[in-house]
C-alpha cells in the first residue's frame, strides 16, 4: 500500500499535477491539505476519471483538507471528536474549520490533517494550534491498537534538524517547546513518525516560495506520517518527491511517500 500525503496549496490550481503524483509513483491513498475550495467546487472529475474516489472536507476558499483513494472507503470522517474550532473574536462563535478528514480503506483509518499554524506566539491561534494537537493526541490514544494513519501538514518541526537555520526560527512558531511537546504526545499516545528513517537525505518537505528557499536548500520538516504499532511494523520505506517540488507553478511543499506492506489490501490489488 503507497501513501502520500501533500499540502497541495489549491487543489484547483493543481488537481492535474496530484492526478500525476498519483499515476507517476501508482499511489493507493493520497491525503491532501490546504485545498482551499468548498466541497462542492472541489474538482472530482480529473480523479474519478483516473480511477479514484474523493472524500473532501472543505467548507470555504480557507484551510481545506481530502483524501483520494483507489479503493472505495468503509467509512468517512469528518473532522475528529472535541476538534476545537477557532475565531479570531473569543467572543464570537468558535466554529470547527476544514482541518480534518478520516477514511477507513482495507482496515486501516487514515486522516488527512492541515494543523493550524498557530501565526505567531502572541497569537490566540497559536493556543488553538495547541489545543487542537492536544485533542488530536486524545483521539490517537484511543485508537493507538488499530490500524491507523495521522499524516498531513503538522506545522511543526519536532527537531532543530528539521528546520535549514534554527537562528532563523527562534522566538517563532514551529519550532517552539510547547508546539515540540504535543507533538510528542502524539508519539506518546502510541504513534511512530514512520518516514524520517528513510529520508535522511531529504531532509526538508516544505520551501518558502521567497527568497529561492528551494533553490537553497533552505527548508522545513512539517509533513509527516504519524502510524499506530500494528501499522508501522509494515513500513518498508519512503521518500519526499523533491521533482515535484521542483516544478513550475507547484506547491510550497514536496509530496510525502510511505510504503506499508497491509496484506489485506495488497490481496485485493
Amino acid at each position: 500500500m503507497r501513501i502520500a500525503s501533500w499540502n497541495v496549496n489549491s487543489v484547483r490550481t493543481r488537481a492535474s499535477r496530484a492526478v500525476d503524483l498519483l499515476q507517476r509513483h501508482d499511489i493507493d491513498v493520497l491525503c491532501l491539505q490546504e485545498t482551499k475550495v468548498k466541497d462542492d467546487k472541489f474538482p472530482t472529475e480529473p480523479f474519478a476519471e483516473a480511477g479514484y474516489h474523493v472524500v473532501a472536507h472543505g467548507l470555504n476558499q480557507w484551510n481545506g483538507v481530502a483524501i483520494i483513494t483507489r479503493d472505495e472507503p468503509t467509512e468517512v470522517f469528518r473532522d475528529f471528536p472535541h476538534q476545537p474550532g477557532f475565531a479570531k473574536d473569543p467572543d464570537k462563535d468558535q466554529r470547527v474549520e476544514a482541518r480534518a478528514v478520516g477514511a477507513v480503506v482495507r482496515g486501516v483509518e487514515f486522516w488527512s490533517l492541515y494543523v493550524p499554524n498557530g501565526r505567531e506566539i502572541t497569537d490566540r491561534h497559536y493556543t488553538y494550534k495547541l489545543q487542537f494537537l492536544y485533542s488530536l493526541a486524545r483521539y490517537a490514544e484511543s485508537k493507538a491498537k488499530r490500524k491507523l494513519l495521522l499524516t498531513g501538514d503538522f506545522n511543526i518541526a519536532p527537531e532543530d534538524e528539521d528546520v535549514w537555520d534554527l537562528a532563523v526560527f527562534r522566538g517563532k512558531t514551529h519550532v517552539t517547546e510547547p508546539e515540540r511537546a504535543a507533538f510528542q504526545m502524539l508519539e506518546e499516545a502510541g504513534l511512530e513518525e514512520v518516514t524520517r528513517r528513510y529520508t535522511l537525505y531529504e531532509r526538508y518537505t516544505y520551501f518558502d516560495y521567497k527568497s529561492l528557499r528551494f533553490a537553497k536548500n533552505e527548508g522545513m520538516r512539517i509533513d509527516f506520517q504519524l502510524a499506530s504499532a500494528p501499522l508501522a511494523e509494515t513500513v518498508t520505506g519512503a521518500q519526499v518527491d523533491l521533482d515535484e517540488r521542483a516544478g513550475e507553478k507547484t506547491s510550497d511543499h514536496a509530496p510525502l511517500i510511505a510504503d506499508f506492506a497491509v496484506a489485506d489490501f495488497d490481496s485485493v490489488r
